[in-house]
């Protein structure tokens, strides 16, 4: 899934324009939801954004066909970002003073994502007084404005109040939302956290990853414009909104999301730690003894299995070590035919498991060699994806 934009568009006769920014945010890879006044309807048909966004279009609070949910809250949440265009002076004031009459300032209201008000309106309306004391008031408030720009209305008048051309208000939302947009257009798929094996019907194998930098990687591709896959073991970190998510259990479960949806991506980070070993002898019922003794076999190795079939994709893998860090990682950087090592010594201060911070080695394919110092792991995702588009 892509960040999400909602579009809200109230009743103004630049309301044509509003097709033409659904239609650019699309084609940039963004999810559009078209949020309409009753008034707009009277301009264009709520069909006609259905058919440019794919998306359902909104234009009452109380729709009975809906699927039962608070949709001026979900929509609020979903934003990554929330354009208004065409605003109108009414709408615009009813912002200023907090009023929610219809789904569209409601949503607003509810929403904690940034708001672009463009508006459009008669030039006199415009620089009405109480209409530029309600956009000073937005602006102090946080609201970002893109200016109308000088011309002939639609009613005749010169002047200013025209609405900013659709070109110029999806780059201004674009370069806001995705400054760096070089995985724009590509695919990545992320494994993250731990997986489990099944001792019994209760117990079970993991280890101690929290998921912190897969889901680092995720946030970081989706910062700049890829859509992410996220295969997701046990985690504790928070999974960044807009990824689309495939939950597993086990290591062999990780291994059938992976392979299995391996021609849909474009590279594969490895994020995860995956369970070496399972139980040989799986028991349905919860065992009873004095004493357990697990007979234990080994898992299939993923990122392995990736790299003799990957092809021209990507393969980025990690290596979690104790000891000889750097021979140990170099190893299995060639055993497994990937593209880029990501090495840490679990040991040291501030790296490893259940931490903001981390402390790598990054290796690739050529034998280049950089040591990184200690950073976030979200600063050392971003450090990954750089290097990822060198090798």
């Amino acid at each position: 899934m892509a960040k999400t934009v909602i579009l809200g568009v109230s009743g103004g006769i630049a309301i044509y324009k509003s097709c033409e920014i659904v239609s650019r945010l699309v084609k940039l890879g963004y999810d559009v939801r078209v949020v309409m006044t009753q008034n707009a309807t009277e301009f264009v048909t709520p069909l006609t954004f259905e058919t440019l966004s794919n998306n359902k279009v909104v234009t009452t609070t109380f729709d009975k066909e809906r699927e039962f949910e608070v949709e001026h809250i979900s929509y609020a949440k979903l934003a990554s970002a929330f354009v208004i265009a065409p605003a109108t002076a009414n709408v615009i004031a009813k912002l200023a003073e907090g009023i929610c009459d219809d789904m569209l300032t409601t949503t607003v209201c509810a929403t904690k994502a940034p708001v672009f008000i463009c508006p459009a309106m008669n030039t006199n309306m415009y620089l009405n007084p109480v209409t530029q004391g309600n956009i000073s008031k937005l602006k102090a408030l946080g609201y970002h404005f893109i200016e109308p720009t000088e011309g002939r209305l639609a009613c005749g008048d010169v002047g200013k109040g025209k609405m900013e051309e659709p070109i110029n208000i999806v780059s201004i939302v674009d370069e806001f939302l995705t400054p760096s947009p070089d995985y724009r257009g590509k695919t990545i798929m992320v494994s993250a956290g731990a997986t489990e094996e099944p001792i019994d019907g209760v117990r079970y194998i993991t280890n101690r990853s929290s998921g912190k930098m897969g889901m680092a990687i995720a946030k970081a591709v989706m910062e700049r414009g890829g859509n992410v896959l996220l295969v997701k073991g046990k985690v504790t970190a928070t999974v960044p909104k807009g990824a689309e998510v495939i939950d597993v259990k086990s290591t062999e479960d990780m291994r059938n999301a992976v392979v299995g949806n391996l021609s849909k991506v474009d590279a594969v980070i490895m994020a995860a730690a995956p369970a070496d070993y399972k139980v040989k002898n799986y028991s349905a019922s919860k065992i009873k003894s004095e004493s357990l003794t697990l007979e234990l076999v080994k898992n299939p190795d993923i990122a392995k299995e990736v790299g003799s079939i990957k092809g021209d994709k990507k393969l980025v893998v990690f290596a979690a070590e104790t000891d000889d860090l750097i021979a140990n990682a170099v190893g299995k950087l060639r055993s497994k035919n990937a593209d880029l090592m990501v090495a840490n010594d679990v040991t040291m201060e501030g790296a490893g498991f259940e931490v903001d911070t981390n402390i790598a080695t990054l290796i690739t394919s050529s034998g280049a060699m950089t040591a990184l110092e200690k950073m976030t792991k979200e600063e050392l995702a971003h450090v990954i994806l750089d290097t990822l588009q060198e090798v």
